[in-house]
């Protein structure tokens, strides 16, 4: 039904609902004249007389009866869907996929997670845990984690965390047997844990920087993993230096289970963000979890 035949059709139900034209045109918020005008054009559109017309009333005729007592119905059941709609459509509701590496999701999703879930039940966060670059729209993720400077130029990226750094630690046991780097080339003779790169296959290069000289060092050792928290409890227990996230060793070195080294080698850089299309449409679920996770340091 075009826009103009509804909006006639609503004129005529207000006028014989409210058997006044003045009281129409109020509720309407039209002029008298113009309400007249909408309804004699109707008229002349069905052949028919609808209202009768006097100096003091205004009164249905047969058809117009007939059309008040089916239209009105009908009319106030799509009014009542569409605000249930509206209703729906400001509620945060609907499943959100989210591709991330571990890290992130343990440390920042997981907490916003365990705020949002219990007040929100009618969202449904779908997370897949994986390290590699996933492409959100072939994979049909509504957004992803990943560190800053990892993010396409054409994305959306809000941050979520605070910079980062890295750290270098071995387990005392270890250092009992050998020296502290004090260098990035001494690691040469060290036991190194290293990780295999999902995304290329190759073994993560560590990378060092102390002011302008930036290293990526291929370290050897005896152990490779593919699942980062190994390589932790592999330092824990002595058997070789590790690079980590500092996050992930701090109570350790604290408690002196782990010493770091090469701290100067370390510096800071771009956290986590969360990443999207930048023609995405935000819902209201959507924009929930963005704020939700939104870095407000």
């Amino acid at each position: 039904m075009p826009r103009s035949e509804r909006n006639d059709l609503d004129a005529f139900l207000a006028v014989a609902r409210e058997r006044s034209f003045t009281r129409a045109a109020a509720k309407l918020g039209v002029s008298q004249s113009a309400l007249s005008q909408t309804l004699r054009g109707l008229e002349a559109r069905l052949g028919l007389r609808l209202l009768t017309r006097t100096t003091r009333s205004v009164a249905p005729t047969e058809a117009g009866e007939r059309l008040l007592r089916t239209l009105g119905p009908a009319f106030d059941r799509i009014d009542a869907t569409l605000a249930e709609l509206s209703e729906y459509r400001e509620k945060p509701s609907g499943t959100l996929r989210i591709t991330a590496s571990e890290h992130p999701v343990e440390t920042i999703l997981m907490p916003a997670l365990e705020r949002l879930v219990p007040e929100y039940p009618d969202i449904k966060f779908e997370v897949d845990v994986d390290h590699t670059l996933t492409d959100l729209v072939a994979g049909r993720y509504d957004a992803g984690i990943r560190f800053g400077e990892q993010v396409a130029k054409d994305m959306i990226a809000v941050r979520i965390g605070p910079d980062m750094r890295m750290a270098v630690v071995g387990a005392p046991s270890y250092f009992a047997r050998r020296p502290r780097p004090k260098v990035p080339q001494d690691l040469t003779g060290h036991a190194c844990i290293n990780i295999r790169l999902p995304t290329h296959g190759s073994l993560y290069a560590w990378e060092l920087q102390k002011g302008k000289h930036e290293l990526r060092v291929h370290v050897e050792g005896p152990l490779v993993f593919n699942h980062a928290p190994m390589l932790l409890k592999s330092a824990l227990a002595g058997l070789g230096l590790a690079c980590v996230f500092e996050d992930q060793v701090a109570e350790h070195i604290e408690a002196g289970r782990l010493v770091r080294v090469l701290a100067d080698w370390c510096p800071p850089f771009p956290g986590y963000h969360l990443y999207y299309p930048s023609r995405r449409q935000l819902t209201p679920a959507f924009a929930l979890l963005v704020e939700a996770l939104r870095y407000q340091g």
